[in-house]
């Protein structure tokens, strides 16, 4: 149910981006899904790849500093209001999101969200109660 995302730390300077996309590229990793965040000083690339593992290991293998961060994906209705639908829920319950990314698929009608908050388990909890899906990372890796 949970998915593993790396966070790889990046200084915010031209071109940074381009090397951890190469390394994983030669290591025959995929990407899903990203997001990146930056501050003057730094930025933080945030990956769902198909093989975190071997993303992680070969990431590492090129002195980049990767963490492994479980988030959970749900799926949406990609609409207009489908994503606040599941805002009003998670908010109404009092969860803290510490950040948010979604991304559109091939399934008709839905999109996919993924979703961190400094308690995991209270969030797929209260989304299960309220009949929100849950997508399985496996779905998400093979996507």
């Amino acid at each position: 149910m949970k998915i593993k995302q790396l966070s790889i730390f990046l200084q915010n300077r031209m071109g940074s981006l381009a090397k951890p996309l190469e390394v994983l590229t030669v290591a025959n990793v995929n990407i899903r899904a990203m997001c990146m965040a930056d501050t003057s000083e730094f930025g933080i690339l945030r990956l769902v790849v198909d093989d975190p593992e071997k993303g992680k290991e070969a990431l590492e293998e090129n002195n980049f500093l990767v963490k492994i961060t479980e988030i959970i994906g749900v799926e949406m209705n990609d609409t207009p209001g489908g994503l606040t639908t599941v805002l009003g829920i998670i908010k109404d319950n009092l969860i803290d999101l510490e950040y948010l990314y979604a991304f559109s698929h091939d399934k008709a009608g839905k999109a996919i969200l993924l979703l961190h908050a400094d308690n995991i388990d209270k969030l797929i909890s209260v989304l299960q109660e309220n009949n929100i899906p849950i997508v399985s990372a496996e779905e998400v890796y093979s996507l």
